[in-house]
């Protein structure tokens, strides 16, 4: 249907029978979790809907819209160096990707990675514009749900009343964090993360190195398999499993505080930098605890299997929700030391109340 789409096959054959059957929604919503597609799938579906009124450009229509790949390292450099711009610069300056005209992409950025009022302005304001040909432009607001109040009150305007000619597609981890007036005026699927056998054809089609340790690692999203530093994201889980060492008191908090120097020192690493290798090694802690024996992180077994002997199904559940403000904390600037350090001695305290009751 779509070429090296892999997974959601329902999804994906449902967005292709609208574009056979001449039934386009003005409005749809793609929901999950990060890296298992959504953008993607989006491109595939505008390539394919542009073609129809030029089918003999469909390769080039396709290679354009390709260019606008959040995950490329030319599209991540833009975006590294805007965070390093002052607010109003961006300001003046929104930022959206559009290698083929009738293809618009939004996405979040800044410091904070979020989605600003000034692109869902511009966004309001391009969408007037007739498509260069054919009948359809197409706009990928990608992370909606990163958008604030105002971002989505501007968007709103323009879902209320569309041009005949848009096709807006927004994406969301968590589409409940948009407000109920845009998820009722979507068309809402939800994308579910790969089998294992779906990540292992998209290994070979698209030639995955350490193809084993990707699809262990990234929990049945292909984008997250691909594009993943292992070195890095060893370098994030030391971290991590330290926090969790030292809370839990299988390791001291002096430790804790030699081994997040690194983290703590730098100006470009954040804290929830850190959070897919935490979520990653508690959920590991918990398999081990229920009696299961495949780990996401097998290489760090016999420390996870000493948490896992210490801690309760409580403490996991505490830790998670505290990694869960995380994000929250750092949008209002709160110094990522305090945070983690703040982690850290709270969960310590869970562990002695435990041990003590």
């Amino acid at each position: 249907m779509f070429e090296n789409f892999f997974g959601n096959r329902f999804v994906a054959e449902s967005l292709a029978r609208m574009i056979d059957a001449g039934r386009i929604p003005q409005t749809l919503l793609l929901a999950g979790p990060e890296g298992v597609g959504k953008a993607t799938l989006a491109r595939r579906f505008a390539a394919r809907l542009l073609a129809q009124c030029a089918p003999g450009a469909a390769e080039e229509i396709r290679r354009k819209i390709e260019q606008d790949d959040l995950s490329l390292p030319e599209n991540r450099k833009i975006l590294e160096e805007r965070e390093k711009w002052p607010s109003e610069k961006r300001a003046e300056e929104p930022l959206f990707f559009s290698s083929h005209p009738d293809f618009v992409t939004f996405c979040p950025e800044g410091p904070l990675r979020q989605i600003s009022i000034q692109q869902m302005r511009l966004a309001r304001t391009r969408a007037q514009l007739r498509p260069l040909k054919g009948q359809w432009r197409v706009f990928l607001i990608d992370r909606m749900d990163r958008a604030g109040a105002q971002a989505a009150d501007a968007l709103l305007k323009t879902l209320e009343e569309p041009p005949p000619h848009l096709v807006l597609i927004l994406t969301a981890e968590n589409p409940y964090e948009l407000p109920p007036t845009i998820r009722s005026r979507s068309v809402a699927f939800w994308m579910t993360p790969l089998s294992d056998a779906e990540m292992e054809e998209a290994a070979r089609a698209l030639g995955w190195k350490d193809a084993a340790r990707r699809i262990a690692l990234a929990g049945g999203c292909p984008g997250v398999a691909a594009s993943m530093d292992l070195a890095e994201y060893e370098k994030r889980r030391a971290v991590a499993l330290a926090m969790l060492e030292s809370a839990a008191g299988t390791a001291s908090f002096a430790d804790w505080v030699k081994k997040s120097q690194g983290l703590l020192a730098s100006r470009t690493e954040k804290l929830a930098h850190c959070l897919k290798p935490l979520y990653a090694l508690l959920e590991d802690i918990l398999v081990l605890q229920a009696g299961g024996g495949r780990l996401r992180n097998e290489d760090v077994r016999p420390a996870l299997e000493k948490l896992a002997a210490r801690v309760s199904f409580e403490w996991v559940r505490e830790a998670v929700a505290l990694a869960d403000a995380w994000d929250g904390l750092e949008r209002r600037n709160v110094q990522k030391a305090a945070v983690a350090d703040q982690f850290v001695v709270r969960l310590a305290e869970a562990s002695r109340a435990a041990r003590w009751s």
